[in-house]
């Protein structure tokens, strides 16, 4: 079996739960994000037990609003992922560092190995790529591609980008038959790839092809049927369960010590307590690991402070 890099092993602990951040962290809608304080930001989440540091793709800022909410659409204004990440690990020396996700069917996969290969090389193996389809349609068209064919162009592009990726002398083959050259001399441990989304695959594609799965918070009877079959789909493609599952939750972490969890779009709300227990049942349900992006008007250090002290020493 490939042997995978250091990231993989801190974010994917047998038998445990861990917690990442997604970044950047205290920033407003159409705003860039302070470079100073996100890396103290980061600093403080290593220190305090988060697994992993993650960032987005959004290579337009294009405004976008919520379904479940009324408030005009906003922009996101977010640095390229890689250079952000750059930033962090160069801070940092522990915590991962991820992005969910890059969207391969805008990016040529060369472009994307390349990346990945100088992060993961950077960040002494810290690196873990995550992938999607993409689904803004002002995006395709800007970049010349098909809306239509992402599922297809997926597909297509992972192989290569597998091969690049690679530590492993037979994966590694596609990249010398199809291209001629290698991107970068191979790394020492393979980078992990997830799939972000559906990417518009089927799950049993996923279990066969990527090293994880990473989805969005559900009803946590939802979840549970769709962790169901993320775990048939790896039992008819390889026999075993040994992929992990990822979920990201938005957050609105409480100091009112009798809150109430309350279900937020594609997250939650609640004190301490409400949050370990929800965390404790998505764990039981077969969660790996959950990205957290943190919501509300306090500040970040402070909510990253509390899960250090009331909430991680449960897990």
């Amino acid at each position: 079996m490939t042997s995978r890099n250091t990231a993989h092993r801190t974010v994917f602990v047998p038998g445990q739960l861990t917690l990442g951040l997604m970044t950047p962290l205290d920033t407003r809608a159409g705003e860039l994000a302070d470079m100073e304080a996100a890396v103290r930001l980061a600093r403080h989440a290593e220190t305090a037990g988060f697994s992993a540091l993650w960032a987005r793709d959004v290579p337009l800022m294009i405004p976008q609003g919520s379904p479940s909410n009324d408030a005009p659409p906003q922009a996101s204004a977010v640095d390229d992922p890689f250079v952000w990440l750059s930033l962090l690990a160069g801070a940092t020396s522990r915590i991962a560092i991820g992005v969910a996700a890059a969207v391969l069917p805008l990016r040529h996969p060369l472009h994307l190995a390349k990346a990945a290969l100088s992060l993961d090389r950077l960040s002494a193996g810290r690196f873990i790529l995550g992938l999607g389809s993409g689904d803004r349609p002002e995006e395709f068209a800007a970049f010349g591609a098909n809306l239509d064919q992402r599922a297809q162009a997926f597909r297509t592009r992972w192989p290569l980008l597998r091969a690049a990726l690679s530590a492993d002398s037979l994966q590694r083959q596609v990249l010398l038959e199809q291209v001629g050259y290698p991107v970068l001399p191979p790394p020492a441990a393979s980078v992990p790839m997830l799939v972000v989304g559906s990417a518009r695959q089927s799950l049993q594609w996923i279990a066969e092809h990527a090293d994880g799965w990473a989805t969005y918070h559900r009803e946590e009877a939802t979840q549970q049927g769709r962790i169901g079959l993320w775990q048939q789909a790896q039992q008819q493609k390889l026999g075993t369960l040994r992929k992990p599952f990822v979920q990201s939750a938005q957050l609105q972490l409480l100091e009112d010590a009798s809150a109430p969890a309350t279900p937020l779009d594609l997250g939650l709300r609640g004190d301490s307590q409400a949050v370990a227990a929800y965390l404790a049942r998505m764990q039981a349900l077969g969660v790996d690991h959950v990205m957290f992006n943190l919501g509300g008007e306090r500040p970040a250090t402070e909510v990253i402070e509390q899960i250090a002290t009331e909430i991680i020493p449960q897990l």
